[in-house]
């Protein structure tokens, strides 16, 4: 069964954690499980408040642009609700225009704005591949700082 926004409020709501208003999505984080409950795991300390997203996916897909306000419900690898988050400041940037500050606030690695790179030009690049794009310095990523309204379930 493919689990819908509609069924993981009701799950939510029936343990005592109710949403604030806004536009729900339900989202993951991470291409590996290794990878996921790694970034899991970092938001829950609160190392992670950044994450982004490759532009040119959300067109293939047909998806909506996240904004300000909107409320997701993430997956760990085995689609389990684990954490709800909030997008407090979205931008759209350039692969090569990402700053230091904003890839610390990712949480990854060492921290440093070279970890970033070469981590997230691995990631695009397969990523671009999938949809039939190719990557270059100048693809459009949409920057996303949040906030954790609940953690739902330790990290794995």
């Amino acid at each position: 069964m493919k689990l819908t926004v509609e069924h993981l409020i009701r799950e939510l709501s029936a343990h005592g954690v109710s949403l604030p208003t806004g536009d729900v999505r339900i989202g993951s984080f991470g291409d590996s499980e290794e990878q996921s409950a790694s970034l899991i795991a970092l938001i829950v300390a609160g190392t992670k408040r950044g994450t982004c997203s490759l532009l040119w996916s959300w067109h293939y897909e047909s998806a909506v642009i996240p904004k300000v306000g909107d409320i997701e419900i993430v997956l760990d690898w085995h689609e389990r609700p684990v954490l709800v988050r909030r997008t407090i400041n979205l931008e759209i940037v350039p692969f090569d225009r990402i700053t230091a500050s904003f890839a610390a606030s990712e949480g990854e690695g060492d921290l440093s704005l070279q970890y970033w790179q070469a981590e997230h030009w691995r990631f695009f690049t397969e990523e671009c591949r999938r949809i039939g794009r190719v990557a270059d310095q100048s693809m459009p990523l949409v920057c996303e700082s949040f906030e954790v309204l609940h953690v739902l379930a330790p990290a794995d």
